[in-house]
């Protein structure tokens, strides 16, 4: 077949260009007529026809491609120029298709530069016909085109240019704009791709490439966040878990969407933010989230381990200028970091320690940096020792090298005072060379080290400290000796086993516990923090192993002596470290709770329990919520049915519960979808409900329902259904008014019949009927504690006290005794539904009482049954009334109990003030906690199995109640938790205002010990902000009450600034303080690194020093006694106006913090910047032309502007927004598509105004894209609208052609053809010269703009390259972003 098709091209094409004898003796002199011209064309254009038309379509290609070869195989430029005019005529009138064809001469291996006529005359040709291919085919044209330019060389006679330049005609043509032969979009792709930014184009190209990479900076500019390169995030910040953050691991730039030229920073390594980020403590998830790094792929990240080492280098910086290091200075603080960043990275193969230590050598080599080298070698030893034993010693000798550089001294270095914690720094060369010894001797290695000489005197100390087999614990020579011996078992024995032997007590002595019958081995002074600090990771890894394989082993043997205080507070100190969280927490949850549960070593797991109810810090919410289900699945368990131990687990589970964080609800639970149970109370309505609270304020503060009225298709939907499967129940309407407004619909749809309160009375008085005839003891129990019967027993308990005034008094009666009997066969989980009962019955009781005696005695039987007869626990009681769904005045009278039971008898308000008046919070600095726990619990006993109601009953029953060790809890603490929900559902409550005030003055004081104060005062005041806005007085109350509670134990300036205590605290009414911009300068200005005082973060309610500053700038910001609009408005004009406290220089740095601040408050607050973007687009500037000066763009351009001092209110305003916005959560972004289409689109008429709300907007649509895309779908049509809006009112558009460009690249980076249908309408009302520049949205051809016929060619297919936006109708359809690169 392919010899034939040769032969008949032949035969057609040689019969035309064949010459007579006489024509090739006189070459150049004949010539023949137009007319015979048109007459060879027309036959050879007539042969070919015929013979094509006989061609099946697959071989098209291939004679195309045969009929160029043999048009480049000819040397006359006559035949070819005929030749050539053939092809034209052919393509002119359809007979060949002009994509082939251009594609078969510019791929053709004889077109090549030197040959310059063939090269002038194939482009021309080329220029001639690429009007007719369609546009993807003119984007391979060009790529192909662009190509062969680049094998022109650098230097060619200028003689053969003229010719050349036929080929960049070309692309002149192809990039013209007006011509609009494919979206110039794909031509910068293209381009870009060939010469990426800082690449030269071709010199035969000339400026035409860079002119054209140019007219793309405004679509680059409108993509781009400004001053995104100074935007930095707080860690552990809900915004910060953001894509807003992401980085190239390998290159550490923004992830750019598109081939833009945007601008030179957003190119550049972003090592600052990194480096920031790194510096934080408690940052290592968020480093991995912003890289991408992954526990289970081990990867290393050189550019990470770079930053690790600068960071390193400013430390050994830092530590030149510091005088002392061991006071819990900045230094102290940095290097202990380090050290745990070391450890993380290094352990989970992201950063190389050899590659690491190598490159610190390069760094501090000529530096003269020797004042920290003791700390560098502690950071170094901490890795080194634990993990010498599984790696090559090769790995671990570069750290000689640094040692010949550190440590120049040729005398020996004295022994330091090993009665001060730093001396174990000081050690620490000594200890890494004796780990490298020993390593070589068990390896038989021939890299033996002899000891250095400067050492010498520190290894002597260490062999000597050795053979003393009496070691105590006034000095750090037992943390020395355990950090240079850990990996030699024989001499680590002496040491560790003195650590052990402290904190484990001798096996002789026993001390009590509070409770009866509860005694626990007689150590009680834990190890102090200091010293486990001077322990390497490795020794505290061999440490805290000791001690859970001790309470493991405990456990099996089901030991009847408790635990040592002493090893329990040490374990405690110990989790705190995540150095070694694999056998710390994660062992913690994962294998020793496991172990001890399936042991049924009830004590133990009451111990761990309360470990991690008042002894944790930092815990990954992960890990909390692992615990959360095990407690639920423990609930079920027969043998938990025992009141210490179910209280215990109750309260446990109500703290993980309340004190998970708002940004980590949602990412936690979203585990669980598949199975929500795990994480639900299976009978605990009040557990439920407090995880109900938890989710309606988690979704509140993260704005996460913001825009949509229904929980469909969310993730808290299954919760919620299983909840109220599990746990039915209805809320008070002053809590659901509270709830967002998907919540609030979703209770309404699923209401829950409750039992009227005059049923419940009827249903009580019967029972009691019954109680009284019944005279058989064995019949009393067995009715009463029935299973299935009605949960009534302490309504009828109550009525029995009120009638009879005494239990003792009626102790002639049989059926008395019998009640703590019943109480014990109800159990303690049965019994809170009786309490639930209770609770309703009491508010029924009060409402009906007749007042004042009658009061009196009910609130002090109620007090009686806490107290005396130890009945309920005050905690579980108050819980189960804060709980209950009452309205109106009931839920008064339920609320004035509480406030009565709380305060009216002296019980618990003693317990409260003699607990926070003898205790501090800070139990890591304690060595004496212990010894204060036994004197408040001798003081106080708590009581727990009902013994009181056993001692009244006649005769007196004798319990044997064996209680569970209790290290740390007590009432006071219980109540805690209790108390933040008190609190709440008081606030809601507009008439019991007056008596919150009250508590608060009497019990504020035990938020003292609160986990987190601050951060209950931030959820507080902003999910209540609606509540609060006009009850200033009760917020300040509120404040002023949970901070003054820290003042003892906190170092002045901690929090609240100090204008806001001398005026803000100001409680007279008729002169309310109103802040300055200069108040509101200050408090912004705290947010910059330095203005709060050092703390030892690890025991820190906050992660770092920014998590804390944020959090109080927004307390004090919500304490104002200003509305939330003038508060926003006022931190807007911190930059918006000229305050000479804020530095020019610094002003990104400033909206930086305005826009953390900012997006951290109620939408009050933020929402206030939409109105002076409204002020903005209706100002002269943008409104009118002749007030505008200048390029849009370059004015738009707010750090160039700035930088020249030619800045105008409108880039200021753009600038801040993105600020805003970029901090902003996905939920606060979502109000944007309905600000576009319902606020801004009916004020944009002119061009101005639509580049502005472009530039405003554009750089988030890939935000919009990953996490929310209903709302990219809606802003990329609100932009067509608002283009159609300014067509019709403008004459003339001066910038259709980057407004263009951004409408492609939303097009092929995000929406794909997902808003075909709605945009094309759009497109089709537009002017002739914007429909041009569209139509290949809208495929419609160019022939015809005013129709949508599609051009010949179909719409680019969608690519799996780019993610898909959701919804998809099949996975066929083509509503997907689309790749350029199609």
């Amino acid at each position: 077949m392919a010899m034939s098709m040769e032969t008949q091209l032949q035969s057609i094409f040689e019969d035309v260009v064949k010459t007579e004898v006489i024509e090739e003796a006189f070459a150049g002199m004949f010539m023949d007529t137009p007319e015979d011209e048109r007459t060879k064309l027309i036959s050879c254009l007539g042969a070919f026809r015929q013979y094509w038309s006989t061609l099946p379509p697959d071989s098209h290609d291939l004679c195309v491609q045969w009929i160029v070869r043999f048009i480049h195989g000819q040397h006359s430029p006559k035949r070819i120029s005929f030749l050539y005019d053939c092809l034209a005529m052919a393509v002119e009138t359809s007979l060949l298709p002009p994509k082939m064809v251009c594609q078969a001469l510019i791929s053709s291996d004889n077109l090549e530069w030197e040959r310059t006529q063939l090269w002038a005359l194939t482009f021309r040709l080329i220029r001639k016909i690429i009007g007719g291919v369609d546009y993807k085919g003119v984007r391979d044209l060009l790529k192909a085109l662009l190509d062969k330019i680049q094998t022109i060389p650098n230097t060619v006679s200028s003689a053969v240019v003229q010719q050349l330049l036929a080929a960049r005609e070309v692309v002149e043509y192809i990039l013209d704009r007006n011509a609009c032969l494919l979206p110039a979009y794909f031509a910068i792709t293209e381009i870009r791709k060939l010469y990426p930014e800082g690449t030269l184009s071709h010199w035969l190209l000339g400026s035409l490439i860079s002119d054209f990479v140019d007219s793309f900076r405004p679509t680059a500019r409108i993509n781009s966040i400004c001053g995104r390169c100074s935007l930095l995030p707080v860690v552990n910040n809900s915004g910060a878990i953001c894509n807003s953050w992401k980085l190239d691991p390998t290159t550490l730039r923004f992830p750019l969407r598109g081939m833009l030229p945007f601008d030179k920073d957003l190119f550049e390594p972003q090592t600052g933010l990194l480096r920031y980020v790194l510096e934080q403590p408690y940052s290592r998830d968020m480093v991995c989230n912003m890289l991408g790094l992954n526990k289970q792929h081990k990867q290393r990240c050189p550019v990470l381990e770079d930053q690790l080492v600068d960071l390193v280098v400013y430390a050994m910086e830092r530590s030149e200028t510091e005088e002392q290091f061991d006071d819990g200075g900045t230094s102290q603080l940095l290097w202990q970091h380090l050290s745990s960043q070391l450890i993380f990275f290094v352990l989970f193969q992201f950063a190389s320690f050899p590659h690491m230590v190598l490159s610190l050598h390069q760094k501090l080599a000529g530096r003269g940096l020797i004042k920290g080298r003791d700390h560098l070698m502690w950071v170094l030893l901490q890795f080194i020792s634990g993990s010498i034993q599984k790696n090559a010693l090769a790995d671990f000798l570069p750290v000689m090298k640094l040692f010949d550089l550190l440590y120049p001294e040729k005398e020996c270095i004295p022994v330091p005072d090993i009665s001060k914690p730093q001396s174990t720094h000081a050690f620490a060369m000594t200890c890494i060379w004796i780990h490298l010894n020993r390593k070589a001797q068990n390896d038989n290695s021939k890299l033996q080290i002899p000891i250095p000489h400067s050492l010498k005197l520190h290894h002597e100390f260490l062999q000597q400290s050795l053979r003393n087999k009496s070691l105590g614990m006034t000095d750090y020579k037992i943390a020395l000796l355990c950090n240079a011996y850990s990996t030699n078992s024989e001499c680590f024995t002496l040491p560790m086993g003195v650590l052990v032997e402290t904190i484990y007590g001798n096996g002789s002595m026993r001390i009590t516990l509070p409770g009866t019958n509860c005694t626990a081995s007689g150590s009680v002074t834990p190890l102090p923090m200091n010293l486990l600090d001077s322990l390497t990771v490795h020794a505290k890894m061999s440490l805290i192993h000791s001690i859970a394989t001790r309470v493991i082993k405990l456990a099996h043997a089901k030991s009847s002596i408790a635990l040592a205080p002493a090893l329990v507070e040490t374990y405690s100190r110990l989790l705190v470290y995540m150095e070694i969280e694999s056998l710390g927490i994660k062992g913690f949850i994962s294998q020793l709770l496991p172990n001890v549960f399936k042991s049924h070593a009830w004590g133990i797991l009451h111990t761990l329990l309360e470990m991690f109810s008042y002894r944790m810090h930092h815990i990954q919410p992960h890990y909390r919520v692992q615990l959360l289900s095990h407690l639920h699945s423990l609930a079920a368990v027969p043998q938990t049915n025992q009141n210490q131990l179910h209280l215990c687990v109750e309260s446990t589970a109500l703290r993980l519960i309340t004190a998970l964080g708002s940004s980590e609800v949602q990412p936690q639970f979203t585990r669980f979808l598949s199975d929500p149970k795990t994480v639900l109370s299976a009978e605990s309505e009040e557990l439920n409900r407090a995880l109900i609270l938890t989710l309606a304020r988690a979704t509140h503060v993260t704005d996460f329902f913001t825009g949509s009225d229904s929980i469909q298709g969310t993730w808290c939907k299954d919760i919620l259904q299983t909840i109220m499967n599990f746990t039915p129940h209805n809320w008070a309407s002053h809590t659901l008014s509270c709830f967002p407004a998907p919540l609030q619909a979703f209770f309404k749809q699923n209401n829950v019949p409750q039992e009227s309160r005059f049923n419940l009375k009827k249903n009580v008085e019967e029972e009691y009927r019954k109680w009284k005839s019944m005279t058989n003891e064995n019949d009393i129990i067995t009715h009463f504690s029935m299973q299935g019967s009605p949960p009534l027993f302490l309504c009828l308990l109550w009525k029995m006290l009120l009638e009879t005034d005494h239990i003792n008094q009626i102790g002639f009666r049989p059926t008395v005794p019998s009640c703590p009997r019943v109480l014990e066969r109800i159990g303690a989980r049965a019994l809170v539904a009786h309490v639930r009962t209770f609770a309703d019955f009491l508010v029924y009781e009060f409402s009906t009482s007749a007042g004042g005696q009658q009061l009196n005695k009910c609130i002090e039987i109620l007090n009686d049954m806490v107290w005396k007869y130890n009945i309920v626990t005050l905690d579980r009681l108050i819980l189960c009334l804060a709980m209950r769904s009452h309205e109106g005045n009931e839920a008064q009278v339920c609320y004035f109990i509480i406030q009565l039971l709380l305060l009216k008898p002296n019980d618990f308000r003693n317990r409260v003030s003699d607990f926070v008046k003898e205790n501090a919070p800070e139990h890591w600095l304690q060595s004496d906690w212990h010894t204060k726990h036994m004197t408040y619990h001798k003081k106080y006993p708590e009581k727990l199995y009902f013994e009181g109601l056993a001692e009244q009953v006649n005769p007196p029953m004798q319990q044997q109640s064996h209680y569970l060790p209790i290290y740390f809890g007590n009432v006071c603490l219980r109540f805690l938790p209790v108390f933040d929900i008190v609190i709440h559902r008081f606030l809601e409550l507009l008439p019991v205002s007056k008596s919150l005030e009250t508590l608060l003055d009497h019990l504020g004081g035990l938020y003292k010990f609160h986990d987190r104060p601050v951060t209950y005062l931030y959820n507080t005041l902003h999910y209540y902000e609606r509540h609060l806005r006009d009850r200033t007085n009760l917020k300040r109350k509120l404040v002023h009450a949970i901070m003054s509670s820290l003042k003892d134990n906190r170092t002045p300036g901690w929090c609240l600034s100090e204008t806001y205590l001398k005026c803000g605290m100001n409680p007279r009414e008729d002169n309310i303080w109103i802040p300055d911009d200069t108040y509101y300068c200050k408090l912004i200005g705290r947010l910059s690194p330095g203005p709060f005082p050092n703390c030892d973060w690890r025991f820190n309610e906050f992660p770092n020093p920014a998590a804390h500053a944020l959090h109080v700038t927004c307390v004090e910001l919500m304490a104002l006694a200003v509305p939330g609009k003038d508060v926003g408005n006022a931190l807007l004009s911190v930059v918006l106006k000229s305050q000479p406290l804020v530095p020019r220089e610094n002003i990104t740095a400033w909206m930086n913090a305005i826009g953390l601040v900012i997006t951290a408050l109620p939408e009050p607050y933020w929402v206030v910047l939409h109105d002076r973007i409204v002020n903005v687009l209706g100002s002269p500037c943008l409104t009118s032309e002749t007030d505008w000066v200048g390029y849009p763009f370059a004015l738009l351009d707010f750090t160039s502007c700035h930088q020249s001092y030619s800045e105008m209110y409108c880039s200021y305003v753009l600038a801040l927004a993105h600020a805003v916005w970029h901090h902003s959560s996905i939920g606060q972004l979502s109000l944007i598509p309905k600000f576009l289409s319902e606020v801004l689109k009916p004020i944009v008429k002119t061009e101005f105004q639509l580049l502005y709300v472009y530039h405003l907007v554009g750089p988030f649509l890939q935000r919009f894209q990953q996490e929310r895309t209903r709302c990219m779908l809606e802003i990329g049509v609100a932009f067509y609208e608002m283009l159609q809006a300014v067509d019709q009112h403008s004459q003339h558009l001066s910038y259709m052609d980057p407004i263009c460009d951004f409408l492609y690249h939303i097009k092929y980076m995000f929406t794909g053809d997902s808003v075909k249908d709605q945009v094309e309408k759009i497109i089709m009302t537009l002017r002739p010269a914007m429909k041009l520049r569209l139509r290949f949205i809208t495929h419609s051809s160019k022939t015809e703009p005013a129709t949508s016929t599609a051009a010949s060619t179909s719409a680019p297919q969608p690519t799996s390259s780019v993610s898909s936006p959701a919804p998809q109708s099949n996975p066929g359809s083509s509503n997907v972003p689309l790749s350029v690169a199609q």
